[in-house]
């Protein structure tokens, strides 16, 4: 996913939690549904930036060859101005892009 174009904002937000459980039901639902997502979206980020940054690494010990990369600086910068992976959770939460399910309230759950 492009989490360049998202629309969550960069800063927080008071929200109302009885607001974020209309679709659950259930607030803890809700906060753990967010928390996983926000996990994916974190990794994702971390995945993609350690990526970019590998492009930049020396592979030599030697102390003299360490020098500032304006590249590595504005992509490091890029990515500390992305808004937090659980501010673009909510958001798409909010904006129902989040697919989840609980598999005991499907009725798959074995019985005895």
């Amino acid at each position: 996913m492009d989490y360049k174009k998202t629309q969550a904002v960069n800063n927080t937000v008071s929200r109302n939690v009885q607001n974020l459980s209309k679709d659950t039901g259930n607030v803890y639902e809700s906060v753990m549904i967010l928390a996983k997502r926000s996990n994916q979206i974190a990794s994702e980020l971390k995945e993609e930036l350690n990526q970019k940054l590998a492009e930049f690494a020396s592979y030599t010990d030697n102390l003299e060859e360490i020098f500032e990369n304006r590249e590595q600086i504005e992509i490091s910068k890029f990515y500390e101005r992305l808004p937090k992976p659980t501010l673009i959770s909510i958001q798409e939460f909010i904006d129902g892009k989040i697919y989840y399910r609980n598999p005991s309230k499907d009725g798959r759950q074995s019985g005895f």
